[in-house]
C-alpha cells in the first residue's frame, strides 16, 4: 500500500499540476486548439486528447496494482492512436469536458492505492513501475504535456516535487530504450546515472527535464557533444 499520508501529498500535488493545466486548456481559443505542439506531429487538441484518455487509462495501472491480475493501458497501439484522434476532433468544450471527467475520474480511483497491493510492480509499455508510482506517473504526464502546449505557462511553474516526478519517469524511460550512457545531475543535487554514465550533464530540474523530454538543450552543460536521446 501507498502510506495514507504520501498519497495525500501526491494527490495534492496532482491536483495543483492539473489545475494548471486546466485553466492554460480553458484560455486557449477553438483556433489556437489546431497549433502545433511541442509532441512532433501533434497539435494542442492532440495533447490535451492526450492527457484526457491517459487519465482514464491510467485506471487499469491501478486496477493490475490492487488485483494483481495484469491489464494493458490500451488493447493496441492503433487503438491508442485512435482514441486520441477522435478525442482531438471533438468541439472544444466537449474535448474540455472529457479531460475534467478523466481527471475526476483518476483522483477518485486512486483512492483505491491506500489499500493492499496484490502487485507491487506494474508495467507501462514493456518498462516496470512501481505500483507506488502510479500517481507519480500521472504527475509527470501532465507536467510535461503542459509544456508542451507551448504557451506562457513554463514548467518553472510546476512544483519542485512535480519536476522530479517527471525526471524520473523519462530516466525510467530513456534506460528502458538504451539512451546514452550520461549521469544527470541538477542544481538541486539530484542524480541519476544511465548505461555506463560516461557524459556528465549538468542544469537544475527545469532545464535538465526540458533536455531529456523535448530536446532543448539550452540550459544544460553537457560535457561533450549532445547525443541524440530516443523519445519519451
Amino acid at each position: 500500500m501507498i502510506n495514507p499520508a504520501r498519497l495525500h501529498s501526491d494527490l495534492s500535488r496532482l491536483g495543483r499540476e492539473t489545475d494548471m493545466f486546466l485553466a492554460t486548456v480553458e484560455s486557449l481559443a477553438d483556433d489556437e486548439m489546431t497549433v502545433p505542439s511541442l509532441c512532433e506531429g501533434w497539435t494542442r487538441a492532440d495533447v490535451i486528447a492526450h492527457v484526457a484518455t491517459s487519465g482514464l487509462v491510467l485506471v487499469n495501472l491501478i486496477d493490475w496494482a490492487t488485483s494483481g491480475e495484469e491489464r494493458p493501458l490500451y488493447a493496441s497501439p492503433a487503438a491508442r492512436s485512435q482514441e486520441i484522434v477522435a478525442l482531438a476532433a471533438l468541439p472544444r468544450q466537449e474535448l474540455i469536458a472529457e479531460l475534467r471527467e478523466s481527471v475526476r475520474n483518476f483522483a477518485e480511483q486512486a483512492q483505491r492505492l491506500s489499500g493492499e497491493l496484490a502487485a507491487t510492480e506494474v508495467q507501462v509499455n514493456g518498462k516496470p513501475v512501481p505500483a507506488t508510482s502510479i500517481v507519480a506517473l500521472r504527475i509527470a504526464e501532465v507536467v510535461v504535456h503542459h509544456h508542451d502546449l507551448n504557451t506562457a505557462w513554463t514548467v518553472e511553474e510546476a512544483d519542485p516535487d512535480s519536476l522530479l516526478n517527471a525526471l524520473e519517469a523519462v530516466v525510467r524511460s530513456l534506460r528502458a530504450k538504451g539512451a546514452p550512457g550520461m549521469t544527470l545531475v541538477t542544481e538541486e543535487r539530484d542524480e541519476w546515472v544511465i548505461g555506463d554514465g560516461g557524459l556528465r550533464v549538468v542544469s537544475d530540474r527545469e532545464g535538465l527535464l526540458q533536455w531529456l523530454a523535448r530536446g532543448d538543450a539550452e540550459h544544460v552543460d553537457i560535457d561533450g557533444p549532445a547525443p541524440a536521446l530516443p523519445s519519451w
